[in-house]
């Protein structure tokens, strides 16, 4: 099991009467070296244990597994990861790590048992250790934002630019949406707001009375439920306050108006109700350094505002944004500046990730979860926590997700989207941020209650405590008219042993059915045959690996042939290829000019397109869409070479040419 860097929850354990610690450093290498810890409890059994202690040589621990681990100072705190809370007399339970260090490496001596120095002799219990829960706002900032994890948007609805909150396609937000949201093990909801619509005229700018009590109606809602609540300014921020550098006294009016109307509003709501400044900053013609000043003189208002307001909002956890919520150097240094100058314990940073952009609407070939992206996560994060969490202010990472999203969920193929989330999960629990992953509709259905893709809230709900095993692929190609060979898929277990390999809940059989051997899982031949069947196209079978913790990796055996295409003509409003899938996959599309002039359509820089903004595949109609946006930047009567690259490892080659509105396609 892998638990790593965490917030320990809370907890009162049992103090220790006696201990010993065996503490071995398995493995050095320069700079890292990995660690195994065994404590045994020497007096009564106790349930619920801390082990603390402080290394020598400024040593910190990057992973954890069976402990999650916590640093404060130069103190070093490993806890029970539950399951192994118990510790009978003369019994023992061990965990591992692996560090960092440099200078050198000498090993702790002095460890402590819930409270009890671990001599190896039994001693008098002296008073048990206790944590308690995290303060609800009114103290401690970077608790109460602790507390907060994990986080879950109410997109598109308050926010929604309209009429109501059903303007972009959501429906009414009801309290059982808001009760199954905290049903599914969420601590947080951002509920963002658009108030445009709802601001009467010059000078008052006053917000329509009849809306804020709905927006403190669902407020109020999800408080009940014992949810932390975020809200603030969202689209506002483009619709408006943009233009703050040309229309400066009005933009500052009405910002002024919103939070002296939601402050006093809320004045006396439970300090779990945190307010944001405003969503995505940006200002319209201006460079940078500009900005930032735009955006200091906004933060610095809504701060005075709110503090002056009194009661709760003397308090209340504050949360201010970098510019565009960007984690750029530059934007994190000028918040600091701000948060610096307020010199209030009670603020908090928040900034939004949505992955390395490529990869997140699916552009430019990067198809898969690859090292580059998984170091635009690392480069992120880091950023953040030295800017801020070192300094012991807290960051909410107010809104996280895949770009791609905004098309369709299917932009980014699935095995590869979960590898994303589970880092994405993984990473900011060793950074010590809290997540609120941005929904608008698309994850959690609202009237249904139910995940749209179950296999991401699994990943999703195991992140938040440990990690899942991942693999090379979540699919096997089989291809229906050639011979079925071996399948070998390379695992990732991120901490965690495979357990086995099955069929639905039918196990198989390791040496008959697949083989593993170091990180290579090998699906036999004969295993694959079976699975496949008659040979029908499409997913065969769905088979599960299995790890010691996290969410199980599935592996679906797909039957194929190579896809076909045929000639076609239409219009630039949507041409549709007909397309003979046969049970393959489209992965991407590239387009260049036949004569060699270059890349054709959208993004020229790159001949591959972007995934559902210029090119769609439908399966059930048997057909790849061109949409007017690939023709709105093609050359009229210059031939174009299409590349369809299939998940198989299949490609097709297709030409086309558009002649005004008119566009035909032949094959090859």
């Amino acid at each position: 099991m892998f638990v790593g860097l965490g917030v320990a929850l809370p907890m009162a354990a049992q103090a220790a009467e006696g201990c010993e610690v065996d503490y071995t450093v398995q493995n050095q290498w320069p700079g890292g070296f990995t660690a195994n810890v065994n404590v045994t409890n020497l007096g009564d059994a106790i349930d619920g244990w801390e082990l603390s202690w402080t290394f020598p040589s400024g040593q910190q621990v990057t992973q954890a597994w069976n402990a999650t681990v916590t640093a404060s100072g130069g103190q070093t705190t490993a806890t029970d990861a539950g399951y192994n809370a118990s510790i009978a007399s003369d019994a023992s339970v061990g965990f591992g790590f692996n560090g960092s260090w440099s200078g050198g490496n000498a090993e702790p001596t002095d460890f402590t048992l819930n409270g009890v120095l671990c001599t190896g002799g039994v001693e008098q219990p002296t008073d048990p250790t206790t944590t308690t829960p995290p303060p609800t706002g009114d103290t401690d900032a970077m608790a109460t934002v602790e507390a907060m994890q994990p986080g879950w948007n109410l997109g598109n609805s308050l926010d929604s630019v309209g009429a109501d909150e059903t303007a972009w396609g959501n429906p009414r937000i009801t309290q059982s949406l808001i009760h199954n949201v905290a049903a599914q093990g969420y601590n947080s909801i951002r509920i963002p707001i658009t108030w445009d619509n709802h601001q009467g005229s010059a000078p008052d700018y006053t917000i329509d009375p009849a809306y804020l009590d709905r927006v403190e109606e669902v407020v109020n809602w999800a408080l009940a439920e014992d949810l932390y609540v975020l809200i603030n300014i969202h689209h506002d921020s483009w619709i408006w306050a943009a233009d703050m550098q040309s229309n400066h006294d009005q933009v500052v009016a009405r910002f002024n108006s919103i939070w002296t109307d939601v402050a006093d509003r809320f004045t006396d709501a439970s300090p779990k109700l945190l307010f944001e400044s405003l969503n995505e900053p940006q200002f319209n013609n201006v460079d940078d350094a500009t900005a930032h000043g735009l955006l200091d003189e906004l933060n610095t208002s809504f701060h005075q505002i709110v503090r002056d307001s009194g009661g709760n909002n003397a308090t209340r956890v504050l949360v201010l944004p970098t510019l565009f919520t960007n984690a750029g150097q530059t934007h994190l240094d000028a918040l600091t500046d701000t948060i610096t100058a307020l010199d209030d314990p009670n603020l908090a940073a928040t900034v939004h990730y949505y992955g390395f952009w490529p990869f997140s609407v699916n552009i430019a070939g990067y198809t898969t979860f690859n090292d580059e992206v998984r170091q635009d996560i690392i480069d992120n994060f880091d950023r953040v926590h030295n800017e801020f969490v070192a300094a012991g202010i807290p960051v909410i990472i107010g809104e996280f997700g895949l770009l791609g999203f905004d098309q369709h969920t299917g932009t980014i193929e699935q095995g590869e989207m979960l590898k994303f989330f589970e880092f994405v999960g993984y990473y900011a629990r060793q950074k010590n941020l809290t997540l609120q992953i941005w929904d608008n509709g698309q994850h959690f259905d609202r009237t249904a209650f139910e995940w749209h893709d179950p296999e991401l809230f699994a990943m999703l709900e195991a992140n938040r405590t440990t990690r899942s095993s991942t693999a090379s692929s979540d699919q096997v190609f089989v291809e229906a008219a050639g011979a079925v060979a071996d399948a070998t898929l390379t695992l990732d277990p991120n901490g965690n042993t495979f357990e086995g390999l099955r069929n639905g809940d039918t196990e198989l059989t390791e040496g008959t059915d697949y083989t593993v051997s170091g990180d290579q899982l090998t699906i036999k031949a004969a295993t694959i045959t079976d699975l496949v069947g008659s040979g029908e196209y499409g997913v065969r079978a769905d088979l599960y690996a299995d790890f010691s913790d996290g969410a199980p990796w599935r592996i679906s055996v797909v039957s194929y042939d190579a896809p076909t295409v045929q000639a076609a003509s239409g219009t630039t409003s949507g041409f549709a290829i007909p397309t003979r899938f046969r049970g393959d996959q489209l992965a991407t599309m590239e387009a260049v000019y036949a004569d060699g002039s270059g890349n054709a359509g959208p993004q020229n820089w790159t001949p591959y397109k972007e995934f559902s903004h210029t090119f769609e595949p439908d399966y059930d109609a048997g057909t790849i869409t061109l949409t007017p946006e690939f023709f709105a930047e093609v050359t009229d009567g210059k031939q174009v070479t299409l590349t369809f690259h299939f998940w198989s490892g299949e490609t097709l080659t297709y030409t086309i040419t558009k002649s005004g509105t008119s566009v035909t396609g032949s094959t090859g």
